[in-house]
């Protein structure tokens, strides 16, 4: 009574101990690899879709927590049992016992001769679940784009294939798997048959009593627990492998942004020089900038045209150091950004975009992006600036004054309202530079007005790049550069290039901007 309660104690604690070590070492693993990943460059995300990497960086990770919380445990209970045994034989009869721990030490050999015959094979299982997950995730994202098209029966069967390669790549992890099983399976045939023949042998001889060779197959019967759950320890090895070699392969991916001197940024508005900058988003790829050089002092708005496909956006991703140049610098404030300190970049330099990330959180996290340093004062005031005012108290409630704990979801706002918010965002970051990529372009003109003081606002006393289409986001802009081919084909004073009838600009002012440009 007392021996079966302390082993179930002691189990039990085990347990407890095996599952909680298992799951903080888990826990602690996504937290590195979600870290990692996030600090990675725009052009590793631009080719991973968002559900591939929380596979990887959740699944991959999930697998190993079995192996994490029993293995330890598991594998030296049981081969403590294993060796118990063993020396209980061996004090009955030492040939016996010789026999007995040969057999187990040959049946562990083999196990140990398949601890890799199926790692390759369920790395490929979390390869295609990864892939699996990423297509659900990518389809559920364009889900208005796909029933506006009608491709839901597209989409279902690329589902189908891919629920295809899942099972094609389990059914053969669990084909070597079933190797294992039926190498043990023959191990304890061996076993008994050695048992029999041993025991035989020795009762013929009158060497022991025929109650000792039913005790020499009861013990070798015995092994086969151990064994068995040593087996099964080994497949889950062979899985936590297969994840495991795949987190080292993300973690050892480096970013191509490699980490400067940390230079700190000037304070008020921050001078932009683009120095003979060519850039390819891909090593071997074609190069989307040719030698672009822009100077724009700090204060000074630069209005950047182009056609679709000239570089512009390119230019705007460059200056944040979402990508490094090709060849050339890219500086502000006089520090070339590849030497600065990549955070003070992203804090002083500030990019507004048409596409707006809006998160299922409160108002106050959407705008401040979870940072608790700011004011819940400025983010009133700055809501009331842009006229977001009256949004935030309808979304509060009626006779609320504008709860900013209100929870918020992109389903509740108009394209306007979510290219205000963005604006909130610029305001309370308050950027020496500010890099509107035609974020006024989805606006309603009734709302477009109201949001034109405002972005005066935001950028009085700091320097601007608007990167337009449109002529009216124009007349802001102090100097003018057009893009063509990634390359600036003119550059000059916006005033002075629209009085020249010569100029290109003029030549667009004069042909209609919108058209040309389109």
């Amino acid at each position: 009574m007392c021996i079966a309660l302390v082993h179930t104690v002691v189990s039990s604690a085990a347990q407890y101990v095996g599952e909680s070590v298992g799951w903080k070492a888990t826990n602690a693993l996504r937290a590195d690899l979600a870290l990692h990943v996030l600090e990675l460059d725009l052009g590793f995300h631009k080719t991973r879709t968002t559900g591939e990497l929380i596979e990887r960086i959740d699944g991959d990770v999930s697998s190993l927590a079995n192996f994490f919380s029993r293995f330890v445990v598991s594998v030296i209970g049981n081969l403590a049992l294993l060796l118990g045994v063993v020396i209980v034989v061996l004090a009955e009869d030492a040939v016996a016992g010789i026999v007995l721990g040969a057999y187990a030490l040959i049946a562990l050999l083999v196990l140990g001769r398949l601890r890799s015959i199926a790692v390759g094979r369920w790395r490929r299982v979390r390869e295609v679940a990864a892939l699996l997950f990423g297509f659900i995730g990518e389809r559920l994202a364009g889900t208005e784009d796909i029933r506006s098209c009608g491709a839901e029966v597209h989409v279902m069967n690329g589902l189908a294939l891919q629920h295809r390669a899942v099972y094609a790549a389990r059914k053969h992890a669990i084909a070597a798997v079933a190797v294992i099983g039926s190498t043990t399976t023959f191990t304890f045939a061996l076993g008994s048959a050695l048992s029999f023949g041993v025991g035989g042998y020795l009762w013929s001889a009158g060497a022991i009593t025929l109650g000792t060779v039913y005790l020499l197959f009861h013990y070798t019967e015995l092994l086969r627990r151990p064994i068995e759950q040593l087996r099964v320890e080994l497949e889950e090895v062979q899985r936590a492998l297969g994840s495991i070699g795949r987190i080292d392969e993300l973690l050892r991916t480096e970013s191509r942004l490699p980490p400067g001197r940390g230079l700190a940024l000037p304070d008020g508005a921050l001078a932009v020089d683009v120095d003979d900058v060519t850039f390819a988003y891909e090593p071997d790829g074609e190069s989307v900038l040719r030698g672009v050089t822009l100077r724009l002092a700090p204060g000074r708005v630069l209005g950047v045209l182009g056609r679709t496909g000239s570089g512009k956006t390119t230019i705007a991703r460059l200056l944040l150091r979402f990508y490094d140049p090709t060849s050339g610098t890219v500086s502000l404030g006089g520090v070339d950004v590849r030497e600065a300190d990549l955070s003070d970049v992203r804090r002083r330099a500030t990019l507004v975009t048409q596409d707006v990330q809006l998160f299922h959180a409160s108002v106050r996290d959407n705008l401040t992006f979870f940072d608790p340093a700011i004011d819940d004062a400025r983010i009133l005031e700055v809501l009331e600036r842009v006229g977001l005012g009256g949004w935030l108290r309808r979304l509060s409630g009626p006779g609320a004054e504008g709860d900013l704990d209100s929870l918020m979801t992109a389903g509740e706002l108009s394209a306007g309202e979510a290219q205000l918010l963005a604006f909130v965002r610029a305001f309370l970051r308050d950027p020496g530079l500010v890099i509107l990529d035609e974020a006024s372009s989805r606006l309603d003109p009734a709302t477009e007005r109201h949001i034109e003081r405002a972005i005066d606002a935001l950028l009085a006393d700091r320097t601007g790049v608007v990167i337009a289409h449109r002529l009216a986001t124009l007349q802001r802009c102090d100097e003018i550069a057009i893009l063509e081919g990634g390359q600036v084909v003119e550059r000059g004073d916006r005033l002075a290039l629209a009085g020249d009838p010569s100029s290109r600009f003029a030549q667009l002012l004069s042909s209609g901007l919108e058209q040309v440009l389109a």
